[in-house]
């Protein structure tokens, strides 16, 4: 079984999304014996946003030079992605959404042909036979009801994009309110830390 490790956060040591995500690898690593981890430091290695000249690549176009390198490291994230059984992702919220660094991977991985296809009866998903777990972690509190609820475009992105490529077994582990208050903050990431070491084995 192969388990792909993602982090995005730039807070390095100081990231409750990193914290989180460790916590979940390490709980699934105990329980699944002969697990293979691959780890992607989003921040360490990041890939460049996608340009023209990255989708001419992709129908066949001869490659620039200067891309050359950086469309085989998003070749290499879109197979490593694939051939996954388990998908576990540190995933803070930045500005009300995602990383640049995790969108920029996100990018590479929602592929027509690869990780979905257009028919007759319209889009299908082709990554559903994978478990995805995403540790998120947000400075207020965004839930239903809440008066920030509308801002919410982490958890929501990634529910739909993830669920576009067919992915059904996607679970979360949310820290919220981490820049509330002290308190608030241990309380978030003391639970978020309980439900990752808590996780089902598979």
């Amino acid at each position: 079984m192969k388990l792909l490790h993602i982090d995005s956060s730039v807070l390095g040591p100081h990231s409750v999304s990193r914290q989180v995500s460790a916590a979940a690898v390490e709980r699934l690593r105990q329980a699944n014996p002969g697990l293979v981890v691959t780890y992607r430091d989003l921040t360490q290695t990041p890939l460049a946003h996608l340009t023209g000249h990255h989708l001419a690549a992709n129908q066949g176009a001869a490659p620039e030079p200067a891309l050359r390198d950086d469309i085989v490291a998003g070749q290499t994230d879109l197979e490593e992605f694939l051939a996954a059984d388990i998908v576990v992702i540190g995933a803070p919220m930045y500005n009300f959404t995602l990383p640049t660094q995790l969108k920029a991977w996100i990018d590479r991985i929602v592929v027509a042909g690869k990780t979905f296809k257009y028919d007759a009866n319209g889009v299908e998903g082709l990554a559903g036979n994978k478990r995805v777990v995403i540790a998120i972690s947000r400075g207020g509190y965004y839930g239903a009801g809440t008066p920030m609820a509308a801002l919410e475009h982490l958890e929501t992105y990634l529910r739909g994009i993830f669920g576009f490529i067919g992915v059904k077994n996607l679970e979360f582990i949310p820290a919220d309110g981490i820049q509330v208050g002290p308190e608030h903050r241990e309380k978030a990431v003391a639970g978020a830390l309980l439900a990752a070491g808590s996780l089902n084995a598979a």
